[in-house]
């Protein structure tokens, strides 16, 4: 396992351990699955269990063709 060596100023730092401290976990453990959590290749599992709970969402081609849905003006280029 690699070892590295961080520099924070006093601000972050106490705020890492506020939160490292709220979470039973050392700095060391709470920094590591921060920077897991950041470097993930896939999605969290809240939001992969969002897949298909908004049944009442309008598909496109029903939006496009709703007369009173104006688009907005485009700036010409």
């Amino acid at each position: 396992m690699a070892q590295v060596t961080i520099y924070m100023n006093d601000k972050i730092e106490q705020k890492v351990k506020n939160l490292a401290k709220s979470m039973n976990l050392s700095i060391s453990k709470y920094i590591s699955s921060v920077l897991e959590q950041k470097t993930a290749d896939s999605w969290d599992m809240d939001i992969k269990n969002l897949s298909g709970t908004w049944s009442q969402v309008s598909s496109i081609e029903d939006i496009r063709s709703n007369e009173s849905v104006k688009d907005a003006p485009r700036e010409s280029l």
